[in-house]
């Protein structure tokens, strides 16, 4: 019996942190997931703090580089200020009839915390999306309070292979007719018309879920751990 109890506790243990594993492998991410070519999409940079004694300070998002995003726009957000820095092109693109010689460079939020079990949602307008390319990375820097910095720079891996420990934000462009919807065509200004897509929603709705799970795996293996401690020991009494 007293073998049966140990077992049980230790089998809830386990249990709690194969729930708890998700959130060990959270990493910096973009959302949607998926754009359409050519237009201009509302992306979220969703930013996980994966410490347990240290809040993140800031967030850098490096535009792509070769196959430039001419109109980017940042959404304010509270607690945080952002600084935008520009560069300038080899050559001018042409957009709406116009010469474009500078396009952003890369975003910085500073001044806000996103304290341990926490994370925090950075949202741009971007556009027109290149028509060219079948992804793009948005190589990104986060840095803690403690002075860590940990860098979401590494190139997705081909299919089937292991994924890099860093991956950068990756937003998959995908041809017009293959949408099948309405919900990402651009208003007549060249933005999205509703701001952050549906797919966008829906995504982030799926990691909330999974961060929920995974607090709960939380919990439950301290619990478990507990129980497993007290069986061990009320055994060892009883011997």
């Amino acid at each position: 019996m007293k073998n049966r109890r140990v077992t049980r506790a230790l089998a809830v243990a386990a249990v709690a942190f194969v729930a708890l594993a998700p959130m060990a492998g959270a990493h910096v991410t973009v959302n949607p997931k998926e754009a359409v070519k050519g237009g201009y999409a509302g992306l979220a940079f969703r930013v996980p703090n994966e410490r347990d004694d240290s809040g993140t300070t800031s967030l850098e998002v490096n535009m792509p580089e070769d196959t430039p995003i001419t109109s980017v726009r940042v959404k304010p957000l509270p607690g945080w200020t952002y600084e935008v820095e520009m560069r300038t092109l080899d050559e001018p693109i042409e957009r709406h009839g116009s010469e474009v010689t500078e396009v952003v460079s890369k975003i910085t939020w500073t001044g806000g915390t996103i304290n341990p079990g926490e994370y925090e949602d950075f949202e741009v307008s971007a556009g027109p999306l290149p028509e060219d390319a079948d992804q793009i990375l948005f190589p990104a820097i986060q840095t803690y309070a403690s002075g860590e910095v940990v860098r979401w720079i590494d190139e997705p891996a081909p299919e089937g292979e292991e994924e890099p420990e860093r991956p950068a934000p990756v937003l998959t462009l995908v041809d017009a007719e293959d949408e099948g919807g309405s919900d990402s065509a651009a208003s007549a200004d060249g933005e999205s018309a509703g701001g952050l897509s549906v797919e966008n929603t829906a995504s982030q709705d799926d990691v909330d879920s999974a961060n929920t799970l995974a607090t709960v795996g939380v919990v439950v293996g301290i619990i478990g751990l507990l129980v497993a401690v007290f069986a061990v020991i009320k055994g060892r009494r009883a011997a």
